[in-house]
């Protein structure tokens, strides 16, 4: 495995990406229970945006950039901008030291959570892994797992908190990752019937998106939510062109959240302005 998510952090598929799961963590931090998040595609943790590979690409100046600025400057809609404020105040947090760094979904998730919950990340690739050792490895709550994501959903599901959120974000580099991600969808609820399920897809093919979102339906999973965002109107096979979330089991709030969070930022992250976001139910139960 090649991937490298060092070139892409913090793009509109990011800012997209963890815009949800900082309202899924706001959610489960209002019961005092603990939870754990299993991330079965856990990367480096932490990305610096001014580093050479982020650099070659600018992807995060049509991202996160753009959502800073907007913030700053006021512009984005109030009930957006307080929904938001979780997520920017911690990407803001760690350039408290002047680097313009950019937290992935380990820091983000320390970031917005509790000292009694607990995280398991799954990181196979050993530059990555040791990247994400140092940036969060010796916080006592988390344990890093050399282990391939998909056999971490068979191994460590269900916690023992009995709470929580399986967050799956594959690289999307190699064939058949659709339907790895149906299977992992499909395994990660028969053990963890009750956990809140995040599964993330890149919109490129529009007919393999469609054939796995009706894939999913016919699992038959109850409270299905569907959310997705274009940021362009003419796709191709080799670009990303919108970002896609399966959420089973949701708090019974994210959906109007998320379509209020999306259509604000759909105009700042679209390439052309004219971005589009669709957040529906697959499956009755929402």
């Amino acid at each position: 495995m090649n991937y490298r998510h060092s070139f892409h952090a913090g793009n509109p598929a990011d800012v997209m990406k963890h815009a949800a799961l900082a309202r899924v963590l706001a959610y489960l931090n209002k019961k005092e229970n603990a939870y754990r998040v299993l991330d079965t595609h856990a990367g480096a943790g932490l990305y610096d945006l001014d580093g050479a590979n982020a650099q070659r690409t600018l992807e995060a100046d049509s991202g996160i950039e753009a959502v800073l600025a907007a913030d700053l400057a006021g512009t984005l809609p109030k009930p957006a901008a307080a929904l938001l404020a979780p997520y920017l105040d911690a990407v803001r947090a760690t350039r408290a030291g002047g680097r313009r760094l950019y937290p992935g979904s380990p820091a983000l998730a320390l970031a917005l959570s509790r000292p009694q919950d607990r995280f398991l990340f799954c990181e196979l690739h050993k530059e990555e892994r040791a990247k994400l050792e140092k940036r969060v490895g010796e916080d006592p709550r988390v344990k890093i797992l050399p282990q391939d994501g998909w056999q971490g959903i068979a191994a460590h599901l269900p916690p023992r908190e009995r709470r929580g959120l399986v967050l799956v974000d594959p690289p999307f580099e190699e064939p058949g990752e659709f339907q790895r991600l149906l299977a992992g969808l499909e395994a990660a609820h028969q053990r963890f019937a009750t956990g809140i399920i995040m599964l993330w897809y890149p919109i490129k093919d529009l007919k393999a998106v469609d054939a796995f979102r009706r894939d999913v339906a016919r699992l038959g999973l109850p409270k299905t939510l569907r959310v997705e965002l274009d940021f362009a109107t003419v796709r191709s096979l080799d670009v990303l062109s919108g970002s896609g979330l399966i959420i089973v089991n949701p708090p019974f709030t994210l959906a109007d959240e998320m379509r209020t969070i999306l259509n604000a930022l759909a105009p700042l992250l679209a390439r052309d302005g004219q971005g589009r976001a669709r957040v529906s139910w697959l499956t009755p139960g929402g």
